[in-house]
């Protein structure tokens, strides 16, 4: 643990988002989004639509995401229309006009039931009337079970969707105090029994390890409450300390923060106790029960990670709508203008607002395809031609010394990660990062892998 915990990415993209370099033009970002969605439309499949609601009404101080804290809602409306129009830009961009062929809508923030049922009605009606689900398509939405009401849940089962995922983190009250995220079982439970008396068919929960003040005590307190609402599938994540990037996480310091090899032990005390439950372990940081979609996805080799995390099936491309949101055209990423005004302002002007970016030259490409492989199947090989470049030479030689460990099973031309390399994932996928080896960071970019 001492060995290798370490600064590293969570590759939730490649490159990472530090070291994306050349920029697309409006022009190139168009066109590879028009590639993907050909491409989907051959395979009589849809794209992605990720949209970003910023809007919460307290700070949660642990958390990394792209946020606007108001109490005041009259900031929902003018916001609504402005994803509208940027979605219709896009889609004037594109060529596709009333029949954009989508195979999933997810809404993320933030907090999405910030806005009200009837804005949210509003919001995903417009939306859908240029949409044309394909067959098998998902929707879902992140929600704040201290502020979704039963009338969000059925607008949103009116829409079709049918996967809710909740933030939960943790349900010890010194905990829920100190990260400014106070929420009882009984408000979890709640809205978990009204979401399938509804019909929603996938119930995930989002917990976080290495949160200031957890013990193994309240780990474990916190596991036997999730387990007695018994959610579709768990995210398990690490708490990323960044105050230096999110100031909010100054409100603790890291005396408050269980570190290092007692850190990861909490994550082992809440696997023993998801896995002894029935919970598998899929890819990194998350779990599932046998009867949903993402068990079966990792059965089956369809998994795929993303901005999002872990989804079933990698769906091309991901459309990006709202600020700061991130979209994904394979070869090419996009990310929206992260302050408010700035990103209003554009779409006021008929631009896509686009704030940053990165077009993938061939090497990225094939490093992107090993590190995707390795997140979600825990293996790779570059035997073929088009899975090798030159750089994956070095990589058996980065990753020796893992070897020795036992951490990896390793060959001239393939990788494969052993059951107790699991906890050093990240670790491993930094063997087959070209741009980090390259450009180490001056600064602080990352959190601990371990």
């Amino acid at each position: 643990m001492r060995k290798y915990n370490v600064p590293g990415p969570r590759y939730t993209s490649y490159p990472t988002v530090p070291y994306w370099g050349t920029m697309p033009t409006e022009a190139q970002w168009v066109e590879a989004l028009s590639t993907q969605l050909e491409r989907a439309k051959q395979e009589d499949l849809g794209a992605s639509i990720y949209v970003h609601i910023p809007f919460c009404e307290s700070l949660c101080t642990y958390c990394g995401c792209n946020t606007r804290i108001s109490r005041n809602h009259g900031v929902s409306s003018p916001y609504i229309e402005t994803l509208l129009q940027e979605w219709s830009l896009l889609r004037s961009k594109l060529g596709v006009q009333n029949d954009m062929p989508v195979q999933e809508i997810h809404f993320g923030g933030g907090t999405p039931t910030f806005l009200t049922p009837s804005e949210l009605d509003y919001l995903i009606k417009n939306l859908l009337v240029s949409i044309q689900p394909k067959s098998g398509y998902e929707f879902s939405i992140e929600v704040d079970p201290r502020v979704t009401t039963s009338e969000h849940l059925a607008v949103l089962r009116e829409y079709g969707f049918k996967r809710i995922s909740m933030g939960v983190q943790d349900f010890d009250p010194k905990v829920q105090d100190i990260v400014h995220r106070v929420q009882s079982v009984d408000q979890v439970r709640t809205l978990t029994e009204q979401a399938r008396a509804m019909g929603f068919t996938s119930v995930n929960f989002d917990l976080i390890y290495g949160l200031p003040l957890q013990t193994p005590t309240s780990i474990e307190q916190t596991m036997n409450a999730v387990q007695s609402i018994r959610p579709d599938r768990i995210a398990f994540y690490a708490y990323a300390h960044v105050p230096w990037i999110k100031p909010g996480q100054r409100r603790f310091t890291e005396n408050d923060l269980p570190q290092g090899e007692a850190k990861r032990a909490l994550y082992e005390l809440g696997r023993a106790i998801l896995e002894a439950n029935g919970y598998f372990e899929i890819g990194m940081d998350h779990f599932a029960l046998t009867s949903d979609s993402l068990w079966k996805a990792s059965q089956e080799r369809t998994l795929h990670r993303n901005f999002m995390g872990y989804t079933s099936r990698n769906v091309q491309p991901v459309l990006p709508l709202g600020v700061s949101s991130i979209g994904d055209a394979w070869t090419a990423f996009a990310q929206n203008e992260k302050l408010l005004e700035t990103y209003v302002d554009r779409v006021k002007q008929n631009q896509l607002p686009i704030h940053r970016g990165h077009v993938l030259d061939r090497e990225d490409i094939v490093l992107r395809t090993h590190i995707l492989n390795l997140m979600t199947r825990l293996e790779t090989s570059w035997k073929e031609e088009d899975l090798y470049t030159s750089y994956l030479d070095s990589v058996p030689a980065k990753l020796k010394e893992l070897e020795n460990d036992e951490l990896v099973e390793l060959t001239a031309t393939s990788c494969k990660v052993s059951e107790k390399g699991r906890a050093f994932l990240r670790n491993v996928c930094m063997a087959f990062d070209a741009r980090l080896a390259r450009k180490a960071p001056q600064t602080a970019l990352f959190s601990q892998t371990v």
